[in-house]
């Protein structure tokens, strides 16, 4: 069975329980309580914020140095501390999209090491923020931010919004020292790579819409975004197998979320259609240079681009329409309760 029958499979089962998002979010408020209670008077004044606090919505994706975070970072919490972060980031995650995250976290320690011992390298330089009272009946949110990790999620009556979502690698492979080889988003590039391949001479025609990959994704960090141009193959011109590996490649961005939230995002792309979804490229269809892909649907967009340091640094992004920082969840609350 197919890991999207699988998710479909799964969501159909949570709907059914009348679970809805309760598992996942039943437990990140029980681990953002034990994060909180493990906080002194200081530290707790640096990591939390009132709900309504505008910096809930700005966000970046560069090293710390070149541009400063809210929130506390792991290296002023103690051991015990950093334990309960990874807690509850392990909570919000699934396990897949757990390992990616401290991967690319460690990744910082290869960076130093390869920039002589430079001070803007430090995994340590992440930044937790939590914004309002950790409830499943209330709304709050936190998010972890630092050098190609932003995770962003907003819960309010128990319902969860997870995106933006992003996560980069630089390295995208490791080239040198142990863990030489290592590719942190491996399937996100392969697998892009090898839809556009499969594509026929005519088919890369619509697909490719420039021949020179762009230096970093369309969307950057901004707060809200809004779909982009209509560029691409639309995926009613794929064939069946094309259409099996552009669902392949989706899956991979929804995998990196818990089961119940996986399948909250599989909804809305079913919802929006298999047949409304564009697939576009630009730059090489390998690994030799730059490359860009963007997959876009009536809800969703995600960008992936490998262009920075001849082709070795990866940008990815997850973003929703109208969910980024749960505003679909505001709105339906705010229309509920008047």
């Amino acid at each position: 069975m197919s890991n999207i029958k699988i998710l479909f499979i799964a969501f159909l089962t949570l709907s059914l329980n009348g679970r809805g998002l309760s598992n996942t979010a039943e437990e990140m408020v029980a681990a953002a309580h034990d994060l909180l209670n493990s906080l002194s008077a200081e530290q707790k004044a640096k990591m939390t914020f009132e709900v309504s606090d505008t910096s809930r919505e700005i966000w970046h994706y560069l090293p710390v140095a070149n541009f400063s975070r809210f929130g506390i970072p792991l290296n002023e919490l103690n051991a015990e501390q950093d334990e309960l972060v990874y807690q509850l980031l392990q909570k919000s995650l699934s396990a897949e999209g757990y390992g990616k995250a401290r991967q690319i976290m460690n990744l910082e320690s290869i960076l130093k090491e390869m920039e002589n011992n430079s001070a803007r390298r430090d995994p340590q330089q992440y930044h937790i923020a939590i914004y309002g009272t950790p409830s499943t009946e209330e709304a709050w949110s936190w998010s972890l931010s630092g050098h190609h990790i932003s995770l962003h999620f907003t819960m309010i009556d128990g319902k969860i919004a997870d995106t933006p979502t992003f996560l980069g690698s630089n390295p995208a492979e490791v080239r040198q020292g142990p863990q030489k080889g290592l590719r942190v988003l491996r399937e996100e590039e392969d697998l892009g790579i090898a839809l556009v391949g499969s594509l026929s001479p005519d088919q890369q025609k619509k697909a490719i819409f420039l021949t020179e990959s762009p230096y970093e994704i369309f969307t950057a960090a901004e707060s809200e975004v809004s779909p982009l141009e209509d560029l691409g193959i639309d995926s009613r011109d794929l064939n069946e197998s094309q259409m099996a590996m552009l669902k392949q490649l989706i899956e991979v961005y929804i995998a990196l979320m818990p089961e119940d939230l996986a399948s909250a995002r599989m909804q809305m792309v079913e919802k929006g259609g298999w047949d409304n979804i564009n697939f576009a490229w630009a730059g090489t269809t390998d690994r030799s240079s730059g490359h860009y892909y963007r997959i876009q649907g009536p809800g969703f967009l995600v960008e992936f681009d490998n262009t920075q340091n001849d082709a070795n640094h990866i940008h990815s992004v997850w973003r929703d329409f109208d969910g980024d920082f749960g505003r679909d969840l505001i709105k339906e609350h705010y229309k509920a309760s008047h």
